[in-house]
């Protein structure tokens, strides 16, 4: 029979302490702090037990723990083991990695995809681990190897064999026109805006709602085209001067006599700006590199080269393939989504007045496709 055990003689700190203990929002604190009070009122470990719901060994833990730590008893300890065994060695770990740069199929799983579980499991049918292990071990081994699970990013690359090359003539021109306070760099792309299609984006809703984008459908009556053909040019001089977008709406689509139009009006506008110069960056849409606009290119030159006035015109054809090259691309990007609405189709009118709005252009008459091309 084991000796009778009572908690020592508190202090009034210790009295104070216990007393706040009994109204902890922890369970284990109030549990021990009514155990040492009770204690200290005389009455046994056994009757202590039947009070709370115990054993009596753990009431004598208790009191032997306050003994030996004080008030520090009235918290529990970590249950993090004092020692760990790891798993997977250095070695280990290297072929985990190993593992995780093939296919589950190669294993026998119908999945392409690892998880951390089935992970588990291929590393201890093949060896890796020398008993069975969780997904939380796994884990664990990722994190000593610096492996982390990401989302996979589209990425597109040029297929130009001649990229390098395309891409240092443009870096250099763009050099070149910084030296050049009369010239100005200009980057020219087309863009359909579609009075139908939503383009991605966010709003501000209730928590349990959802914005639901979904392309529109137009009315019968509704004789308005479907999108409107676009023609833009960002301009873009030294630091002393804001970036500038030239927009002209064609009423067709973009072909090699309208490129040329646009070009003409852009020229007029540069000219009365004072530039010289546009160093005309663009890809190669077969409107761009026709004969008829390098054609027309030739002879506008010549033609400015004799006058000694006007806009010459420098062309540079990007790599095929490589829209980041452009930072016209983002522009229509942000030009759609800010002009966009999600509850009513908008009218041709409108969506072009908004356009011209948000790039801060004045509206212009159309360019017009010829007939013969339609």
């Amino acid at each position: 029979m084991q000796a009778p055990l009572f908690v020592r003689p508190l202090t009034e700190q210790e009295q104070a302490e216990l007393e706040a203990g009994r109204r902890s929002p922890q369970g284990f604190t109030v549990r021990r702090s009514q155990m040492l009070l009770e204690s200290r009122q005389g009455k046994s470990t056994t009757t202590i037990a039947r009070l709370i719901g115990c054993s009596d060994q753990t009431v004598r833990n208790a009191i032997a723990d306050f003994h030996a730590r004080g008030l520090a008893a009235l918290q529990p300890k970590t249950s993090r083991p004092h020692t760990t065994h790891e798993v997977f060695d250095e070695e280990g770990r290297e072929q985990l990695r190993a593992l995780l740069h093939q296919s589950p199929r190669n294993f026998g799983k119908d999945t392409s995809i690892w998880t951390l579980e089935l992970a588990a499991e291929v590393s201890f049918t093949r060896g890796i681990a020398s008993r069975p292990i969780s997904g939380e071990t796994i884990r664990n081994a990722l994190k000593l190897l610096g492996v982390r699970w990401k989302r996979a990013k589209h990425w597109i690359t040029s297929p130009d064999p001649d990229y390098v090359r395309k891409k240092t003539r443009r870096d250099s021109l763009i050099h070149l026109v910084l030296a050049h306070p009369s010239w100005a760099l200009g980057f020219l792309d087309e863009v359909w805006w579609s009075r139908l299609a939503q383009p991605d984006q966010h709003r501000w809703v209730e928590e349990d709602d959802m914005t639901r984008l979904q392309e529109l459908e137009r009315s019968k009556e509704d004789t308005d085209p479907k999108a409107l053909a676009c023609y833009g040019v960002l301009l873009r001089r030294g630091q002393a001067h804001d970036d500038q977008m030239l927009l002209r709406f064609v009423d067709g689509r973009p072909v090699s006599a309208v490129t040329i139009d646009f070009l003409t009006a852009c020229c007029q506008e540069l000219a009365a700006q004072s530039i010289t110069a546009l160093v005309l960056i663009w890809d190669t849409a077969s409107w761009h590199k026709s004969q008829i606009v390098r054609t027309w290119l030739r002879s506008h030159n010549q033609m400015v080269k004799q006058k000694g006035s006007g806009v010459r015109i420098l062309s540079c054809l990007l790599p095929t393939k490589s829209p980041w090259l452009n930072p016209i691309e983002p522009k229509w990007v942000h030009g759609k989504r800010h002009v966009s609405e999600a509850d009513r189709i908008l009218s041709a009118d409108e969506l072009e007045a908004r356009v011209c709005a948000y790039y801060g252009t004045p509206r212009q008459p159309h360019l017009v496709m010829p007939k013969k091309v339609a």
